[in-house]
């Protein structure tokens, strides 16, 4: 009997889970958009939440957790497209939700950079969590173009799929263009399938 009391009386920390941790989340990428992440801190999170910090910290260890799961909780990663294309493939993969032409995407990858070269644990957990799977989908998609015939055999897929990505940030945040579907598919025309598919 004295050994189900002492069980019964053991009580887990609550977890953060449900409508209440997507309401941390947010508030995190509010915080995140405002300040960005070298300025983030568990204190303003908790605060725009309206949450403990020892609310927080029952659920992620710290900022790098907490951050993470923000970004990846805003789904900013794009469905798998399969037109049948190379160049249908990249439109649609670039110029969705979670693409280029997403604006919260740019403006979150935009708040994140600085972090990526000042902090190890952000970068290693942002390459791994967030630009993983992005980095996966457009691998895929010119595995899938090799597969069907449409590159030319010598192409260096691992140079060549990241190539319209860092194009397009390039222009967006060093020289002040806006990511819409026409600069995309310029680049896509111009430089992408040039290059994939040599010399016609």
């Amino acid at each position: 009997m004295s050994t189900i009391h002492v069980s019964d009386s053991v009580v887990s920390r609550p977890r953060v889970e449900g409508d209440r941790e997507q309401q941390i989340l947010d508030a995190t990428l509010e915080v995140l958009a405002d300040v960005g992440y070298d300025r983030l801190t568990m204190d303003a999170v908790a605060t725009r939440a309206k949450a403990s910090k020892a609310t927080l910290y029952r659920r992620w260890n710290g900022k790098v957790s907490l951050v993470i799961d923000a970004l990846l909780s805003a789904k900013s990663t794009p469905a798998l497209p399969d037109t049948g294309t190379l160049r249908g493939d990249l439109i649609a993969s670039f110029c969705g939700m979670g693409g280029l032409t997403d604006e919260q995407s740019v403006a979150t990858f935009a708040s994140v950079i600085t972090a990526i070269t000042r902090d190890q644990d952000f970068a290693e957990a942002f390459r791994r969590e967030v630009i993983g799977p992005k980095a996966q989908i457009s691998r895929t998609v010119f595995e899938r173009a090799r597969d069907r015939g449409e590159l030319a055999p010598d192409v260096d897929i691992d140079l060549l799929a990241p190539a319209l990505a860092g194009i397009v940030l390039h222009r967006v945040y060093l020289m002040g263009e806006l990511p819409d579907e026409a600069l995309i598919t310029r680049v896509i025309d111009q430089i992408i399938l040039p290059a994939a598919t040599g010399p016609r």
